[in-house]
């Protein structure tokens, strides 16, 4: 994806069950960690995400799901839902983290309604919205 300023900036790609797509812009660290879990590659040393679930699981933990509950000026606002002996736990945290998280114990990921309707687009458009960029 372009930012306004015309730079690359990395981007999820959420799907829902229709085909629809919603984007979130995140980091390159957060990119880096979500692209090696999908791709099952293994870093050399345990990045950040990889060392929080290795404390959770320790812990007795678990990630019970991610909900993207919020947006405030362009801003996307995520809870972590972690289930410690049948007690669950939230915290505020980025949806980034959260996906990077909740990819590595197979956790659903869960947008509400309304957010997910305002902010997506259909793949078929967003494919042909894509490959006429790649001609400009």
């Amino acid at each position: 994806m372009v930012n306004i300023l015309g730079r690359s900036v990395p981007a999820v790609m959420l799907e829902d069950e229709e085909g629809s797509l919603m984007p979130i812009h995140i980091g390159n660290a957060e990119a880096l960690s979500i692209n090696s879990v999908l791709k099952s590659e293994t870093m050399p040393r345990p990045m950040t995400h990889d060392l929080i679930i290795t404390m959770l699981e320790r812990l007795g933990t678990k990630i019970e799901s991610v909900f993207i509950d919020e947006k405030i000026d362009n801003i996307y606002y995520a809870r972590l839902r972690l289930d410690r002996e049948g007690s669950d736990i939230e915290f505020d945290a980025r949806p980034s983290d959260c996906i990077a998280m909740a990819l590595r114990q197979n956790a659903p990921i869960l947008i509400d309604r309304d957010i997910f309707a305002d902010d997506s687009i259909d793949k078929e458009n967003f494919q042909l919205s894509k490959s006429s960029d790649d001609f400009e």
